[in-house]
């Protein structure tokens, strides 16, 4: 069986998966909350580089475009503004 990532070696990969099941469920919990950020910040850095002029809420708005889907985020926010 190969590996869960195609640029991993087996033997690293092995041994990622047994670091990662020895920590405690809290830790997981982190890592899981530090990429969950990581992902966001890299969308919200996307969509700033795409839409320079947008304001600081047109780009939440857009994030949660990207994260809720457009239908969803428009009930919850209301529609996105003209020119973003």
């Amino acid at each position: 069986m190969g590996t869960l990532s195609r640029d991993t070696d087996r033997e690293a990969e092995r041994v990622l998966v047994e670091i990662m099941r020895a920590l405690p469920s809290w830790k997981k919990l982190a890592l899981l909350d530090d990429a969950c950020s990581t992902a966001r910040a890299l969308a919200l850095a996307g969509l700033r580089s795409r839409h320079p002029r947008a304001t600081d809420a047109s780009l939440h708005r857009m994030l949660m475009d990207l994260l809720l889907g457009e239908e969803t985020a428009a009930r919850v926010w209301g529609p996105l503004g003209e020119g973003v």
